[in-house]
């Protein structure tokens, strides 16, 4: 009879430690964030987007090459906002034909609204 009470009390705790440890890893991998560089490559998508967007409008000399180089940073380094970033390296583009633009036509860097 003492042998069973052993026995079960072996099951018993090996049970627990079982589910302690599954508490624990089920801890850790809630409590584990993404890796620095695939959040700074998120931001970076989306700051090329940004930048290019605002760029079409206003300071396209230096909003376009920038979202170039955001948007080429962020899908060299593994961006889960691939899309994103492939906007912004669209815009960037666009960007610096408009400003290409604007310098054949007007001989100007810059949107004139005026005669």
């Amino acid at each position: 009879m003492t042998t069973t009470l052993t026995g079960r009390a072996a099951e018993q705790k090996a049970r627990q430690k079982a589910q302690q440890k599954a508490r624990q890893n089920a801890q850790q991998t809630r409590k584990t964030p993404a890796p620095p560089s695939r959040r700074e490559a998120d931001g970076m998508a989306v700051a090329s987007f940004v930048l290019g967007l605002v760029g079409l409008l206003v300071f396209n000399v230096v909003l376009g090459p920038l979202a170039l180089v955001l948007s080429g940073l962020a899908l060299a380094r593994g961006t889960t906002r691939r899309g994103r970033a492939l906007l912004g390296l669209t815009l960037g583009a666009a960007d610096l034909i408009v400003l290409a633009a604007l310098a054949t036509t007007d001989h100007t860097l810059s949107w004139s609204l005026g005669p």
